[in-house]
């Protein structure tokens, strides 16, 4: 009889003890899901051996969608119910929906600031189309494994902000799964390519997909992958290729704006596949039926060469955040030891050349790109499902932007830098600002500025019975913490009393592409002018708490602790401060917050003594002497 191989020795802790988990990579044009089988990572075909699963869903009436292959048949003739590239719509709100408005044939609509689509089956959210996806590959990896899973590591792009990665975690939840980790999609790669097996590197992993763009450098010391620094664009991929190709078709065959969703699926479809042709070929035959009463067939060639020209541009925009994602590392192209590449996009020629010439060496491109990260989320999931407790591959990612909290004055205090590894805790103390404040205001921010006006507002809460005591004395601990996938969570603590206050962080709305791209760039070039202006607010602020626990004083015991000329003299000097405080000079209130003190030294030698006196009303000193001793 012949023997049934279960798995190899060492793959699993025992053979009747592994656990079902897979790898998905919910990609913006295709998506994949892979598994480990007998210490082989693979992706996983359908019925009709086709891995790449199409990111697409068609709705019809009262039938079950369709998704994959089958929709994208129907995308030409029934553009408004035929869903594509949902992936860039997770996390977004109406208005960042509306920067793509004009490149999607969709009938958008608004319900509580989140974007739907209006179809034969109803009206549909981004999370749900998308778990409509991630259910049509859960289905497709139980069939081919015979089991259900325990459970998956889903990959998404690193640049994916807080909103997009808890609305992808909605979507796989909707779908039935049980999600193992989230991971981003450089790092799936790093695993996939075995580059722990080294002994160690720096490596960049350059990701064009069909709808995001990133890059991650990624160090690799004694066994643990640390990613260096992160960059890239949440809405530029092969999608744009496409309409970059689509939109000199429609110059080249003069037809206008107001062409019907359907020629224009018609000519998107037929970019796509010329650009498939390029890959392989020096030009492409483009053939079209144009809207006209004849239905006149309409064809051009375009050239390798023609087709380099137009997506040198974009290729331009990828090496942007490459640049800084070295510079924010500390690094020179030629530091870099192995370049990756990943995602279908990859497979343009024009691209991997652009990127060799870039950081100096031949990439990478042995393992299909399409694959990739299907096959390293796999990986990843057999680990953590339990099925290789040995292992002691570790992968650290990085918080992509600075996480801080609203200080006085509209300043933010970074309590988490960008490029710190997660998971991660951080906590800082605060206190109050005013005398019997019994509550505070955190306020979550995002970004590398030091104003709150250029950074983004993230989420507000508030923490309550603060028990009152003078300005400066209460102890409040802010702590906020990065799970593994990415989500932030924030809590206030005021340390005497316990009083407590919480929030997840679950913006309604995903950074727009402007923001995505510019955050950064905008922080290097405003750096001095932002030092500057943080330097002002502190000295102002600095000034209303001397003003203000002046006046305090004054009102109290000013009036008879104070000559009249002493009163003078100290109010003259107040209005000095008064007066310089609302220009834009902080040496200025600085010098003159010093001199308030000078004038004022004597007022408050005053009235330390008269507090004394007060207290040792009806003792005699002896009565402390013996409190001391009897401690």
């Amino acid at each position: 009889m012949a023997l049934l191989q279960i798995s190899e020795p060492g793959q699993s802790t025992a053979p009747h003890e592994h656990r079902l988990a897979a790898g998905i990579d919910l990609g913006t044009t295709n998506s994949l899901v892979a598994t480990v089988r007998s210490g082989i990572a693979e992706t996983l075909a359908d019925e009709n051996g086709l891995h790449l699963l199409p990111s697409v869903v068609a709705y019809l009436c009262d039938e079950m969608p369709l998704v994959g292959h089958e929709a994208q048949d129907r995308a030409n003739h029934d553009p408004h119910n035929t869903i594509a590239s949902a992936k860039r719509l997770l996390g977004r709100g109406l208005d960042d929906v509306k920067t793509l408005g004009s490149q999607l044939p969709y009938d958008f609509i608004e319900e509580s600031g989140m974007p739907r689509i209006r179809t034969v089956a109803g009206e549909l959210s981004p999370v749900q189309i998308s778990a409509d996806i991630l259910r049509s590959l859960k289905q497709r990896a139980e069939s081919s494994l015979a089991g259900d899973l325990t459970g998956v590591v889903i990959t998404v792009p690193a640049y994916f902000d807080d909103a997009q990665r808890q609305a992808t975690k909605d979507a796989a939840q909707l779908a039935g799964l049980n999600i193992l980790r989230l991971l981003n999609e450089p790092t799936a790669a790093a695993v996939a390519y075995g580059l722990d097996q080294q002994a160690e590197g720096i490596f960049a992993i350059y990701d064009l997909g069909g709808g995001t763009f990133d890059i991650s450098i990624l160090r690799l010391h004694q066994g643990v992958f640390e990613v260096m620094s992160t960059g890239g664009d949440s809405a530029l991929g092969g999608d744009d290729i496409d309409r970059m190709i689509a939109e000199w078709l429609l110059q080249q065959a003069e037809i206008g704006e107001n062409a019907s969703p359907h020629l224009l699926r018609q000519i998107l479809g037929a970019a796509r596949l010329a650009k498939e042709q390029l890959s392989h070929h020096e030009q492409a035959d483009i053939q079209l039926i144009l809207e006209d009463e004849q239905k006149t067939p309409w064809q051009i060639q375009l050239s390798r060469e023609k087709f380099d020209a137009l997506v040198d541009p974009l290729i331009s925009k990828t090496l942007l955040p490459c640049r800084r994602a070295l510079r924010d590392a500390g690094l020179n192209p030629e530091d870099i030891q192995e370049v990756v590449m990943v995602g279908g996009s990859t497979r343009v020629p024009r691209v991997r050349e652009r990127v060799g010439e870039f950081f100096q060496r031949e990439p990478h491109v042995d393992i299909d790109p399409d694959k990739v990260v299907a096959i390293g989320a796999a990986i990843q999931a057999d680990i953590l499902a339990g099925n290789k407790p040995d292992n002691d591959m570790l992968l650290l990612d990085v918080v992509p932007l600075s996480l801080g909290i609203e200080t006085m004055g509209g300043l933010v205090e970074k309590i988490i830098p960008r490029n710190t590894t997660i998971p991660v805790a951080k906590a800082q103390d605060f206190t109050t600002f005013k005398d019997g404040q019994s509550a505070m205001a955190v306020h979550v921010l995002q970004g590398e500025r030091e104003l709150i006006t250029d950074c983004r507002s993230l989420a507000r809460f508030e923490l309550r019975d603060i028990p009152p005591m003078v300005a400066g004395a209460a102890r409040i601990r802010v702590t906020y913490q990065v799970d593994a996938d990415g989500l932030l969570s924030v809590s206030a603590q005021e340390q005497t009393t316990g009083a407590h206050s919480e929030i997840s962080v679950k913006p309604s709305y995903g950074l727009s592409d402007n923001d995505i791209e510019g955050m950064l760039r905008d922080a290097m070039t405003s750096a001095q002018q932002d030092a500057q202006a943080r330097t002002l607010r502190e000295q102002q602020v600095e000034a209303d708490r001397v003003i203000n626990a002046l006046r305090a004083a004054l009102k109290a015991d000013g009036h008879h602790l104070l000559k009249r000329s002493e009163f003078e003299n100290i109010q003259q000097h107040l209005d000095s401060l008064l007066h310089v405080t609302r220009g834009d000079d902080p040496q200025a209130i600085k010098q003159a917050i010093d001199k308030l003190d000078q004038v004022t030294q004597e007022f408050a030698a005053r009235r330390m003594d008269s507090s004394i006196r007060k207290a040792m009303q009806g003792h005699h000193v002896e009565d402390f002497q013996n409190e001391d001793a009897a401690s």
